[in-house]
């Protein structure tokens, strides 16, 4: 499967898919009923689109269909993140960390943890 774009809905698909699978249609609905309110119809829908796009796969046992997600939490994590950087910060992590400190939206406890990153980060350099 090459980069994926995945829409919020598949987003909050995939998250309750990667929480845990396999889950019926029923099970679906009524999770993402609970967490966004969705009808059945739109949880439905949402699914055979991402069955068609190859982000869940469907297996029907007897009159139930179950799904698994058919993509990697950790893939689309990454595939996100580069999107996100490339359209907000032009590819830029450095423009994005200088946004947030100078917003002042790092705590100590975060800036603590981006030094660690980074160390680790230049070690795997050597």
């Amino acid at each position: 499967m090459e980069d994926v774009n995945l829409t919020n809905s598949e987003w909050y698909v995939l998250d309750c898919l990667w929480a845990r699978s396999p889950q019926t249609v029923m099970e679906l609905v009524a999770a993402l009923n609970q967490r966004l309110g969705w009808a059945k119809s739109t949880t439905i829908t949402t699914l055979r689109r991402m069955e068609a796009k190859g982000l869940v796969l469907c297996t029907v046992e007897g009159r139930a269909r179950h799904y698994t997600p058919n993509l990697q939490r950790d893939r689309a994590v990454r595939g996100e993140t580069r999107s996100f950087l490339d359209k907000v910060y032009r590819g830029s992590v450095g423009l994005m960390v200088s946004a947030l400190a100078e917003d002042k939206a790092l705590s100590k406890a975060e800036i603590d943890e981006l030094y660690e990153i980074l160390r680790k980060a230049e070690e795997g350099q050597r």
